[in-house]
């Protein structure tokens, strides 16, 4: 074996895992399978997701294969390019966003609370403490979520998904907010973080390859 850690061929070593845990991974695969199809949101915008979200967890392998499906299901390259800007933009924002925490334990904040709704309002308070990077950075995310190849609506559902993937309660409160306002239905949300409930559980599960091929190293 190469010193290689990630390669194209590794993956093909994944049903190796239909031996080794039989029950887990036909479970894994029938709801990967029921999450990704066709239902209030159609195939090709839920591999949308799936890419967005593959880009948040950096599982090389997910990228590959949902690239893939995308195209086979006719995604544009520019439909594509859109929702990996999304996915860049909540990934920052989560860092960003858990600034206002920062902010709190600063400053000796007392609240034993860690998260709540009004801390949110600190996050401007950037703009004074780093104003060029922070205008810059609002700057890029109102552009990546604006209505381009991709509807705004279609980009709040990719955040909505992207932020239960980096797990942020302010994206997560903020982007649901804003996908309801763009007319997404509860279904449709439901839908998209089935998606990256399946994208989140499948890079652990595509990384399987990489721990087979270190147990097997001599």
């Amino acid at each position: 074996m190469s010193d290689s850690l990630y390669q194209k061929s590794y993956f093909s070593r994944l049903p190796e895992l239909k031996d080794l845990a039989p029950e887990a991974f036909r479970a894994f695969l029938e709801f990967d399978q029921k999450a990704l199809a066709e239902g209030k949101l159609s195939k090709s915008f839920k591999e949308l997701i799936a890419i967005a979200v593959a880009h948040t967890t950096g599982c090389p392998y997910c990228i590959d294969l949902h690239v893939g499906n995308a195209k086979k299901a006719g995604v544009t390259k520019e439909q594509m390019a859109e929702s990996i800007m999304v996915a860049t933009a909540l990934k920052a924002g989560s860092a960003l966003a858990h600034g206002v925490n920062a902010l709190n334990s600063y400053d000796g904040h007392g609240d034993q609370e860690l998260y709540k709704k009004e801390y949110f309002a600190r996050i401007k308070e950037f703009s004074k403490l780093s104003g060029d990077a922070f205008a810059s950075f609002i700057d890029f995310d109102s552009k990546s979520m604006k209505d381009g190849v991709l509807s705004a609506k279609e980009k709040e559902l990719i955040a909505v998904a992207v932020a239960h993937t980096t797990g942020c309660p302010y994206c997560i409160d903020v982007h649901t907010t804003g996908a309801k306002k763009q007319g997404a239905t509860k279904e449709e949300l439901a839908e998209s973080i089935f998606v990256a409930t399946a994208l989140k559980a499948g890079s652990a599960l595509a990384h399987a390859v990489n721990a087979l091929n270190s147990y097997d190293q001599e």
